[in-house]
Formats: structure tokens, C-alpha cells, sequence
């Protein structure tokens, strides 16, 4: 699954999970693009220039020097039969010591929606997390209205742990989240608080 620290590479089923290059920018510019108003809602508010090249070449560097130092894992999702973008996923805040753990955070664009990809995604860079990078807790937080999300982590053995006030800026605004996190060796049954 990992070819070595500074080069990440994760196949499943269908798709290819990898850092983005420069030569994404147009597919992803393009995709975000599409989606805005899918995705806006629930994502803090996109910069002026939030699709230039400029931007997504520091979304690059950013990617590579996040790899290098082991602070980060921001991955691209491609569908393997025809190489389409479908969105990203990125393990971030990854603390070691004694916490051991990171936070995932991801997005779809909206015509690839609801066919199990970012499930996929998901289930695969958790493996990731606990069996190459060997972290024991994996935090995800999402807007509690926000139903396809909760039960997509629900669906990928996810937890819910409680609520976090004023969590994040999403739309301008500071909101609310719902807190989820996946143990390596969870043994807590199935949830249905919150």
C-alpha cells in the first residue's frame, strides 16, 4: 500500500488514492467547480482565488511537505477505469506520542455522490492509518445535519463520541459538529446517540 514515506500510493477495488500533482489542477478546478453549490454548505468559505493555479500549486507543496514530514496525508481519489477525478481525502493533525491518532476530513464531487466511493476511500485510509502508519484513533467531525455524512461514517465503523461548539467556519460561519472516531482495537458496540 505504501511505497515509502514519501511516496503514498493506495489501491482498492476502485479506485487509485494518491497526492495530488501539479497536473490535477485543471480536473480538480474542473470537478470543484461543478459541485460548488453541493459542496459550499458544508465546507468553510472558498478564498477568491480558491480554483486559481496559483492556489492549488501551494495545495501541492503543501501535500508534498505534508507526506515528507508525517504530519499529513491528503490524497486524491481516481477511479481506476478511466482515471476520472471523484474527490480527496486527507489524514490530517496526525499526533504521535502518546496520542497516536489524526483526523480525516473528505469531499466528493457531486456526480460521484452515493455510489460508495468515498466509503471505499475512507475504509482504505483507515487500514492505512492503522496498519502502516500505526495510529490508534482516527477523528472525523461533520455538520450534524448533515445525514449522508454521519451515516457514511456510521456505515465505515465510525462511533459517535459527542458534540464540539463552535467546531469550524463552514459557510462563513462558526458551526457546530458531531464527533465520530474509528480505534484500532475498538471494542465499544454500536452507537445511537447524537
Amino acid at each position: 500500500m505504501i511505497l515509502n514515506r514519501r511516496k503514498v500510493k493506495i489501491e482498492t477495488e476502485r479506485l487509485t488514492l494518491r497526492p495530488p500533482v501539479h497536473g490535477d489542477h485543471r480536473s480538480w478546478s474542473a470537478l470543484r467547480l461543478e459541485s460548488q453549490a453541493y459542496l459550499t454548505k458544508w465546507e468553510p468559505a472558498w478564498a477568491s482565488d480558491h480554483l486559481s493555479r496559483r492556489a492549488f500549486t501551494n495545495r501541492v507543496y503543501w501535500a508534498q511537505r505534508s507526506v515528507s514530514n508525517g504530519s499529513a496525508v491528503p490524497l486524491f481519489l481516481f477511479r481506476r477505469d478511466d482515471d476520472a477525478l471523484v474527490g480527496a481525502i486527507t489524514l490530517d493533525n496526525i499526533r504521535r506520542g502518546p496520542a497516536q491518532a489524526g483526523t480525516i476530513g473528505y469531499w466528493t464531487g457531486e456526480r460521484f455522490a452515493r455510489k460508495g466511493y468515498m466509503r471505499e476511500a475512507i475504509n482504505a485510509v483507515v487500514h492505512h492509518a492503522f496498519h502502516r502508519l500505526d495510529l490508534s484513533r482516527i477523528e472525523a467531525a461533520c455538520l450534524p445535519e448533515n445525514t449522508p455524512s454521519r451515516r457514511l461514517l456510521e456505515s465505515c465503523g465510525f462511533k459517535y463520541e459527542g458534540v464540539a461548539q463552535s467546531y469550524l467556519q463552514i459557510d462563513g460561519r462558526w458551526r457546530t459538529h458531531v464527533l465520530y472516531a474509528s480505534l484500532r482495537m475498538d471494542r465499544r458496540g454500536r452507537t445511537d446517540a447524537g
